[in-house]
């Protein structure tokens, strides 16, 4: 079992930039394949970005290819969300999740580790 806790989250202006962590206790990160979601007010939680357990691997929602990178540091047994050029309509909760999962999964029923989010505000 892993323990997640996010940090980072904020308020900024659109086309700022934020850097969200996700810092990892228990079992040995580097087991897990590990990912971002989001869920806006009134919407439903949407996949954002995920990475493999090397970090050899990534896969990101259209919505923030080009603007959003996804790492990690198994040493440090945390991942990052560096998100650029943001928008008002990123404005979410940012969760992260682990799965002991291969495969670069993008549902949530896949992810059974997850953090409690933190929040992020990009005023216009």
């Amino acid at each position: 079992q892993v323990q997640l806790v996010e940090s980072g989250g904020g308020l900024v202006q659109a086309g700022g930039s934020l850097r969200l962590s996700c810092a990892a206790s228990g079992r040995t990160f580097s087991v897990y394949t590990m990912v971002w979601f989001r869920q806006a007010p009134g919407k439903e939680r949407e996949f954002v970005a995920n990475i493999r357990r090397s970090g050899g691997s990534t896969y990101y929602a259209d919505s923030v290819k080009g603007r959003f990178t996804i790492s990690r540091d198994n040493a440090k047994n945390t991942v990052y969300l560096q998100m650029n050029s943001l928008k008002p309509e990123d404005t979410a909760v940012y969760y992260c999740a682990a799965t002991p999962i291969l495969s670069l999964a993008r549902l949530q029923a896949e992810y059974p580790y997850w953090g409690q989010g933190t929040q992020v505000t990009v005023s216009s």
